[in-house]
């Protein structure tokens, strides 16, 4: 059938540049999740196993130290206990460990509901070109009361569901009510699971939002970043220098919080942190004693205080 084609490269990247096949997923996402089902189903040696693409050996040795430092496996590297629960939950292991540990805090129902915002993996908000402000006006009143971008996701979600699911509330709030209605499905379903492993998915405590904040820093205290003398933040343990993303509503924060932890790393021309929420530096002491010593927490207290002064 005749007519015009348009590509979006040239017929030189296209014979010289862009690679013969699309890389497989295996390749380029994070292993964590892989490893842990492949535990589950009680395959202990990874190295071994027969993948159709083999992942690079650094790739499965870095998802079994952070399952390590997550509790889901020994110093045997087996299953344990709670990486058997982990494994019942079709989530980023530090998701599922955040929804296990939220029974510890009495906030179950507060963390499922930001969980299953965060898992859906899209933006909940929009900001039409027209009505940019109040988009932004609306978002930000989610987040006022404190605790960063989950806090702000459970808030959007919970007042969603007081008011029966409205799609007028969604339209007045620039919030994509499809978005809404996948988390709702994805909470369903995760309530399901926690009846699974034995936790209580009605124990609520909507107040208390540093409970909520401990839970999700009980999963994702491999994702912290400090903030440096710089102004900029760097990650605990890596030390690379990251930024929260425009579009969290700590951007604007003044002054930034010293230290914070977050969902992923997006890299685009910078290397930005998604989902930001602000936490104390000794709650990484009291939850991953393993992963944090006091030394790591010390060295803030002396080299920030100094940096906020001058703010």
């Amino acid at each position: 059938q005749p007519g015009k084609c348009f590509r979006l490269f040239t017929a030189y990247s296209f014979q010289h540049e862009l690679d013969p096949n699309t890389t497989p997923e295996i390749l380029r996402t994070n292993m964590c999740n892989v490893v842990l089902m492949l535990k589950s189903l009680g395959i202990d040696n990874l190295l071994a196993f027969d993948f159709m693409d083999a992942p690079p050996p650094e790739s499965l040795i870095r998802a079994l130290e952070q399952l390590y430092a997550l509790g889901a496996l020994n110093d045997r590297g087996e299953l344990t206990k709670m990486g058997r629960r982990m494994a019942e939950f079709p989530l980023d292991p530090m998701l599922s460990k955040t929804v296990i540990v939220s029974e510890k805090y009495k906030c179950v129902s507060e963390v499922l509901s930001a969980v299953s915002m965060l898992s859906i993996g899209a933006s909940v908000f929009y900001r039409p070109k027209e009505k940019k402000v109040h988009a932004d006006t609306a978002r930000l009143n989610f987040a006022r009361g404190g605790g960063g971008d989950h806090i702000a996701l459970m808030r959007c979600y919970n007042e969603w569901a007081e008011t029966d699911y409205s799609p007028q509330w969604c339209f007045e709030n620039f919030v994509q009510i499809r978005n809404m209605r996948q988390a709702r499905d994805v909470r369903e379903q995760l309530e399901g699971l926690c009846e699974r492993v034995e936790v209580d998915a009605t124990i609520s405590n909507p107040e208390d939002i540093e409970a909520v904040l401990k839970a999700i820093t009980a999963g994702f205290f491999y994702n912290t970043a400090r903030l440096g003398k710089s102004g900029d933040y760097e990650t605990v343990k890596q030390r690379r220098t990251v930024y929260i993303h425009p579009s969290s509503v700590l951007a604007k924060e003044e002054p930034l919080p010293a230290w914070v932890v977050y969902f992923e790393l997006a890299f685009t021309s910078k290397e930005f942190m998604r989902q930001v929420a602000p936490i104390q530096p000794q709650w990484l002491i009291e939850i991953a004693p393993h992963f944090y010593q006091e030394s790591d927490v010390e060295d803030s207290k002396t080299k920030k205080m100094p940096k906020n002064k001058n703010k």
